[in-house]
């Protein structure tokens, strides 16, 4: 049955209409914007993916700089920070105020593509998913599976801008800048440098991924019933999705770190020589140095990060995806057409 253009609009505005007499009726049986028309394409979930991928890597990023140097094992006695604020300070003063933005640019490279991919396939794997096991409707296994899946194609991307970034951010790093660190270590390392941490990235943000989707989904449940487009639910939802994951996940991350940076001091100090690879050889290396507390440093940073960066992502990619789907919908749907 087509529809005219203000019905169309107005579908995607509420879950409820009007109906002649004047009864509040439930507007369910055509689903919502979440449940995006079968004509709306991946370019929409892709679209979205990327500006929403761009502005939570972008926003939050100098808070981001500072957990990659709370993370290190063994820190210059100049680089040791007892709170995020007190870090930000601390490095503005010292070594001015745009260095907290060092390695931004490989990190804006990185995440539109790898945001684009990620949201188009978790979209795509839930509803798939969520046809199979719950009849269309909302599957937190299909929600779980479908954030793991595109995690795989995310890390793939991001992987190589993550291990860039994350040298450019450390306290005396030697590299000049973006090229000089991609040519550096191409040289001296080898171009699988830039994916040597690549399974520890994905033993971390499967799981946190999964964590991720589900709470989100799983507060939405309760924020945002009928799934309507609702700013707040979306920003809240993902605050705490972000927060949960995050801190679960942080000894993993520390790691990856380990693993990105190869910090040299602490690989020294434990005897390791050569470049330190592998997730099993990182969880040994970071236990050897600091013990079991070393696998939380940088906790509350990274949780500082995460919490507005995912509602920001979230937020920003629910807005795009209403509001390219309302467009869509006004351009196709022929005015005056029942």
């Amino acid at each position: 049955m087509e529809l005219s253009s203000d019905r169309a609009v107005a579908r995607l505005e509420m879950s409820q209409i009007h109906s002649e007499d004047g009864e509040l009726l439930n507007d369910n049986s055509d689903g919502d914007y979440e449940s995006l028309p079968p004509h709306v394409s991946v370019t929409t979930h892709m679209t979205a993916g990327a500006v929403a991928g761009i502005l939570e890597h972008t926003v939050m990023y100098p808070v981001d700089s500072v957990k990659t140097r709370m993370q290190s094992l063994q820190p210059d006695p100049n680089a040791q920070y007892k709170s995020v604020y007190e870090a930000l300070k601390r490095i503005i003063k010292t070594e001015g105020i745009f260095r907290p933005l060092r390695g931004l640019n490989i990190t804006m490279m990185g995440a539109g593509p790898a945001h684009a991919l990620y949201f188009a396939c978790y979209e795509r794997v839930k509803h798939s998913l969520s046809d199979i096991i719950q009849s269309g409707g909302n599957s937190h296994i299909a929600n779980g599976v479908a954030g793991s899946v595109a995690t795989v194609l995310h890390d793939a991307v991001m992987n190589p801008a993550e291990v860039v970034k994350q040298r450019m951010q450390m306290y005396n790093s030697p590299y000049r800048g973006l090229w000089d660190c991609v040519r550096t270590v191409t040289h001296t390392e080898g171009v699988g440098a830039f994916y040597r941490s690549y399974s520890t990235q994905l033993t971390m943000n499967i799981p946190f991924q999964a964590v991720h989707f589900i709470t989100y989904e799983l507060m939405q449940e309760q924020l945002n019933p009928h799934r309507q487009y609702n700013p707040g639910s979306h920003i809240v939802s993902g605050a705490a999705a972000g927060a949960v994951s995050a801190a679960v996940t942080t000894p993993l991350d520390v790691c990856k770190t380990l693993l990105n940076t190869q910090e040299n001091v602490a690989l020294t100090s434990v005897n390791v020589s050569g470049h330190l690879s592998g997730m099993a050889n990182a969880f040994r290396t970071v236990y050897r140095v600091g013990g079991l507390a070393a696998f939380f440093k940088g906790i509350q940073a990274r949780v500082i990060y995460q919490m507005p960066s995912t509602a920001i992502a979230w937020s920003v990619y629910e807005f795009f995806k209403y509001f390219l789907t309302k467009q869509k919908l006004e351009q196709e749907v022929a005015p005056g057409q029942l």
